[in-house]
């Protein structure tokens, strides 16, 4: 964080004091209590409420709130976004998608990178209210991280999520929570958000009226751990869901909202409806909504009643309407306002400028040099490498070199969804060409296009790969084909990918460059294969075809100088697969089916494409015996596990350590193994390190049927290594896994 002077400061403060585009705050409303920072947040809520109106007290509990001239209160637009940078405001530091973070494995690098953002968010908010701005995606509360599981490859939002595995997903969610608010005792430095609440995860064109039914172990054992993570990191606010959960809306669920989220979990922040959800409470069945009540006033509140304190969208205006009719109290409403009001409180939006650290982060923290090279970082740590012939890393000074495929140039495929803006967004092509030697030569075209076969049948393209030292082909998807209903406009399916398959025409495009590379049996020259995306897809027939495979996700603003630092061998890859690849869709169940039976790496039972977990790296990995403190221990025990990694290999590397844990016997159906812990180590050439993890009694914790939590006695094994356990991860190269066995009393 950076600080600016304290003449800076008195400036800024100026700004506010004196006029300023309306915002001037005379002395005399400056007295109202709801000002003085010296009484409790209690008392200054409370003294705020009497002061408004009941038509007040409703426009201030929808997104795009109204200013207050006679109080001094300006506009608010709750409605932010911080996915992976600030999104939709202004020019920000675009880090690598969600999914990219998520297979970094590293919860140290997430906490850097939502400090980063929440940096800028503060720099760039403080900036605005100097000049009089107060623009929706201006405000301080963001509605991120979502942390729903990505169960199925075929949902369109899966890139925003951190993975399939709830423990991945609440290690990363619960760092980047803590990034995004501060640690100051005293104020937020920004609001975070878990969303979406909860079991939500596609189809996205159903997700207005879809019901997604979910037994108690299977609600208590995936869909639900990672939200409560958060909540007990302090995770300000909670978003629920468009869709209903075992028939009732999620924006209205009893068991979700009241007995889960505010009884069971002592959740004291505001929910917030997911955009226009309420509207789906009165649009009937047959018209593409839930049909749960009549009439607008009736839909207001019933979720309010249900404890939403804020309406994204429009339907809360309905409340004044509602007291008159006698459907709701007045202090009702207030309850629930005082719930949202004590987030901006918190936040220190009405208080003076100066009055909390954050109010002096300065606008050069915004794209800095410093968050730059963050974003790389996380890029690096990212990408995934599928396949490696030997051909990588690749020497940057050979004769000749061929940059090709639809995603070279495209920035498209840089940002994924909810993305920010940013002045050098870095392609593919541009990281390559910077990374060559200036007497290399180096060709480019496009080749094929995203989606479709090129119109044009002459061939100028494919004859390069012949007559170049080396092909770097960028294939992939990218957000026109896959992201939230609406956002993806090249998709049939309102952005879900119902089509496993790469786009045919890249297939074929592949195979003549292949052909092409070929040509002379006794020089065949080699294809790396650079896959965008962020989702799992049928990459088989780029396994056959290409020398080496890189998958680089959606990678950010400096995502193509992070592709050829690991083509070229500046640095190792070391990302892991954090959502299992499945050979072809037709080893999933339906995807409207939302038990988890046959789906993940923790409940699949045949053989996938691709392990979660899984990731390859220019040295070799070696893991020695795993030792544990005991192997009998009781229910109440921690238990050490420790061993010894070594890097056999000539490069210097990260390795991403994995603990799994099996339970042998046990009296219900449970995982074939879970992720129970990570570490990220570095190791020269040669070094050995031990590696010892400490497990709590809730690694060993079962969850039965009724969505409880046990500890059976019986026996239990252990598994430690660079990827999870499932048969794919060795024959593709991962090292073998350490393993041990312990008896629980």
């Amino acid at each position: 964080m950076k600080i600016i002077s304290k003449n800076t400061v008195l400036a800024l403060l100026l700004m506010v004091i004196l006029p300023c585009k309306g915002q001037v705050i005379d002395k005399k409303k400056q007295d109202l209590p709801f000002y003085n920072t010296s009484l409790s947040i209690d008392a200054r809520i409370q003294d705020l409420i009497s002061r408004l109106t009941l038509e007040e007290k409703a426009d201030q509990m929808m997104n795009n709130t109204s200013a207050i001239e006679r109080l001094g209160i300006l506009p608010y637009s709750y409605w932010n976004e911080a996915l992976h940078g600030v999104g939709r405001s202004g020019i920000a530091t675009v880090f690598p998608q969600a999914i990219g973070l998520g297979a970094t494995f590293d919860s140290d690098l997430a906490y850097r990178v939502s400090s980063a953002i929440s940096d800028e968010a503060r720099a760039m908010h403080n900036a605005a209210k100097a000049k009089g701005f107060n623009k929706q995606y201006g405000g301080l509360t963001f509605w991120t991280p979502n942390i729903n599981i990505f169960r199925d490859p075929r949902w369109g939002r899966g890139q925003e999520t951190y993975g399939e595995d709830p423990f991945l997903t609440a290690t990363i969610g619960t760092a980047f929570v803590k990034g995004l608010q501060g640690d100051d005792p005293n104020y937020l430095k920004t609001a975070a958000c878990a969303k979406h609440f909860a079991v939500h995860s596609g189809p996205e064109k159903l997700r207005h009226e879809f019901n997604a039914e979910v037994t108690k172990k299977d609600l208590w054992e995936t869909y639900l751990p990672a939200f409560q993570a958060l909540v007990e990191a302090k995770v300000e606010s909670v978003m629920c869901a468009y869709n209903s959960t075992d028939g009732e809306p999620c924006c209205a669920n009893k068991y979700l909202i009241t007995d889960v989220l505010r009884k069971q979990w002592h959740f004291k922040g505001h929910v917030v409806t997911d955009c226009g959800a309420i509207d789906d409470f009165y649009t009937p069945k047959d018209k593409g909504g839930h049909g749960t009540v009549k009439t607008q006033a009736e839909a207001a509140v019933l979720v309010l009643k249900s404890g939403v304190s804020l309406n994204c969208g429009s339907s809360y205006k309905a409340l004044p309407e509602a007291v008159k009719e006698g459907l709701i109290t007045e202090k009702e409403i207030d309850n629930q306002l005082a719930v949202l009001l004590r987030t901006r409180f918190k936040l220190g939006l009405f208080d003076p400028m100066g009055s909390n650290p954050y109010d002096a982060i300065s606008a050069d923290v915004v794209n800095s040099k410093a968050h730059r090279e963050l974003a790389k970082e996380v890029a690096q740590k990212g990408i995934v490498l599928l396949k490696n012939n030997g051909i990588l890393p690749l020497k940057n000074d050979l004769s000749k070199y061929f940059v090709t495929g639809p995603n070279a140039t495209n920035t498209d495929v840089l940002l994924g969804n909810y993305y920010g803006v940013n002045p050098n967004l870095v392609t593919i092509l541009e990281g390559v060409a910077g990374a060559i030697d200036k007497a290399s030569q180096l060709n480019y075209t496009l080749g094929t296009m995203l989606n479709q076969a090129p119109v044009n049948p002459i061939d100028w393209s494919t004859g390069n790969a012949a007559n170049s030292d080396a092909t770097i082909v960028a294939l992939g998807i990218s957000g026109l084909i896959e992201g939230e209903e609406g956002e993806s406009i090249a998709s049939p399916t309102a952005g879900d990918r119902l089509d496993y398959n790469l786009p045919q025409n890249q297939i074929e495009y592949l195979k003549k460059l292949r052909k092409a590379a070929d040509k002379n049996p006794e020089n065949k020259k080699p294809i790396i294969a650079v896959i965008t995306g962020g989702s799992p897809m049928n990459l088989a027939e780029v396994q056959e075809l290409a020398d080496a495979v890189l998958l680089v996700w959606y990678p950010g603003e400096e995502g193509g100088t992070a592709v050829a630092n690991v083509i070229f061998g500046k640095i190792a890859p070391s990302g892991k697969l954090p959502i299992t690849f499945p050979k072809s869709l037709g080893q999933l169940p339906p995807y409207e089916n939302y038990a988890m039976k046959g789906r993940t790496y923790k409940y699949m039972n045949v053989d996938p494409l691709y392990p979660f977990g899984f990731g390859l790296s220019y040295t070799n990995f070696t893991y020695g015996e795993a030792k544990v403190s005991s192997t009998k221990i009781s229910k109440k025990d921690n238990l050490r596990v420790a061993v010894k990694v070594t890097n056999s290999g000539k490069v210097k590397s990260d390795e991403v350590v994995q603990l799994y844990v099996s339970d042998l016997v046990a009296s219900v159906e449970v995982p074939n193994f879970q992720l129970t812990n990570i570490k990220r180590i570095t190791l020269e050439p040669g070094e050995s390190t031990e590696v010892s993890f400490q497990l709590t009694p809730k690694a060993f914790e079962m969850v039965k049927n009724d969505g409880s939590r046990v500890i059976e006695s019986g026996e239990f094994k252990i598994y430690v290594g660079g990827s999870s356990p499932m048969k794919r991860s060795f024959e593709l190269g991962a090292p073998k896994m350490a393993e041990a066995v312990i008896a629980i009393k």
